[in-house]
């Protein structure tokens, strides 16, 4: 009796099922057609074709179906054009369990207070795939708002460098969204690369993000993962603020002119391997107390900092207003003028059993040859203290008073003030480990950074 129930029970769901997959079908839309009618004429499971041409307008997707274009076979163009003629959304999404691929989408409008998008959802909805199209617009990108399971992938997304950085929109935004994949994308000249809000257990790997204010910027997000991402030309690279238990591996910052690294009331979270060279202020906007940090953090405690290397900025890393209770060792500072920058009263120990960092001014030697020095790295004293918080002190810093001053400080060590120590400082730099994602990514990710340091070294030249 049992086994006839479970046939008739097995049968009964297959034949609910069956004539949903044989329904499925390819739409095929031409210009001579209308594209929204087509849209709306689509059942569930259906997939929309759209050949070759522009198709302008505002278009609405209400089934959950796949709509790709045409591509030719062999440069790989994306033919089918979606143009919004600079109004609204070019493509809105009102449902779940949609894919949208292989189409350029331009000209959409540019009212960030009604979030103008290329592509736009803001329905509560689940399993959205957006891959392989080209962007090019003056509002945001790619918007995607109060929805889970979402993969964006492989997408090109430009704004309008005509445009003031503050009036155009984000490249890809991520608003009350969890678990979202953002991989693999290229993103430059829009407001901010990645901009993520309100959004739990996102990863975002192997993008490139340059020319932009910020690469990657988090706000109030949580349990999310930042992995292999190239940040170059940039205001910003990473801007981290109210956010707690991030993953932040793998990831490089080039030639950015404020912070490396930016984390604004941080928490619990791991920021390791990860690569800032060329950090530094352009001489026109360079004004007192105004410099180039690597790692700036801001109100922050309870992470651990390891592994990451500072090469050639104005300040290697600057800790202020609490930032304490961080396990800061295994990390390579080189070549910055100001190593560190921690005004407080406060002792550090940046060691964890045993382990310290690289300084590339430590002067220090290594007797017994473990590969530490004999003798504790102390980056600042008291005089650089009172440079800090009283910078027209400057003038002073080569005359035999403060010569002095320094002298007694390291002959009776009881009248400096508290900072940082490095007990266990390495004598040669720590190795950088590649963090988990794809071999192709990654190696491309190393030729787009060769080809910027190229770049920039042949800028540098000409001047």
């Amino acid at each position: 009796m049992a086994k006839y129930i479970f046939t008739v029970l097995t049968w009964l769901i297959l034949s609910l099922s069956f004539p949903l997959f044989v329904s499925a079908k390819n739409i095929h839309v031409t210009t001579d057609d209308d594209l929204q009618a087509s849209l709306n004429s689509a059942n569930d499971g259906d997939v929309v074709v759209i050949a070759a041409g522009e198709y302008i307008g505002n278009f609405i997707v209400n089934h959950a179906i796949t709509v790709t274009g045409e591509m030719d076979s062999v440069t790989g163009e994306k033919r089918a054009v979606i143009n919004a003629n600079g109004e609204g959304h070019a493509i809105e999404l009102r449902n779940s369990n949609i894919t949208i691929q292989n189409l350029t989408i331009i000209n959409w409008g540019s009212d960030l207070t009604e979030q103008s998008s290329g592509i736009y959802t803001d329905k509560k909805s689940s399993n959205i795939t957006v891959q392989d199209n080209k962007l090019t617009g003056d509002g945001f990108g790619i918007w995607v708002q109060r929805s889970q399971q979402v993969l964006i992938k492989n997408n090109i997304v430009k704004g309008n460098a005509t445009m003031r950085s503050s009036d155009r929109g984000n490249g890809i935004q991520l608003s009350i969204v969890k678990k979202a994949l953002v991989e693999g994308n290229t993103v430059s000249e829009t407001r901010d690369g990645l901009y993520i809000i309100s959004s739990q257990e996102n990863e975002l790997r192997n993008n490139t993000l340059h020319d932009l204010r910020f690469g990657i910027h988090y706000m109030y997000s949580h349990n999310n993962k930042v992995l292999n991402n190239f940040s170059y030309n940039n205001r910003v690279g990473y801007a981290l603020m109210s956010s707690r238990k991030l993953v932040v591996s793998g990831n490089r910052s080039l030639n950015t002119e404020n912070y490396g690294f930016l984390m604004n009331f941080i928490t619990f979270s791991e920021i390791s391997n990860n690569h800032i060279k060329d950090v530094w202020t352009k001489p026109e906007n360079k004004v007192l107390g105004r410099d180039g940090k690597g790692l700036f953090i801001y109100n922050s405690g309870y992470n651990t900092i390891k592994y990451n290397t500072v090469d050639t900025a104005e300040i290697g890393i600057h800790l202020t207003a609490g930032s304490e209770h961080s396990k800061v060792y295994g990390n390579n500072f080189i070549n910055n003028p100001i190593q560190v920058k921690y005004v407080s009263n406060k002792r550090q120990e940046w060691s964890v059993d045993g382990v310290g960092n690289y300084w590339s001014n430590y002067l220090g030697w290594d007797l017994d040859g473990d590969g530490k020095g004999d003798t504790a790295f102390e980056p600042n004293d008291g005089i650089d203290k009172m440079v800090w918080e009283y910078p027209e002190a400057k003038v002073l810093l080569d005359s035999p008073a403060v010569l002095l001053l320094r002298w007694v400080q390291n002959q009776f060590p009881i009248l400096k003030p508290g900072g940082v120590k490095d007990s266990h400082p390495l004598m040669t730099q720590s190795r950088i480990v590649t963090t988990l994602g794809s071999e192709s990514a990654t190696a491309n990710n190393h030729v787009l950074i060769n080809n910027a340091l190229t770049k920039n070294s042949e800028a540098t030249d000409s001047l």
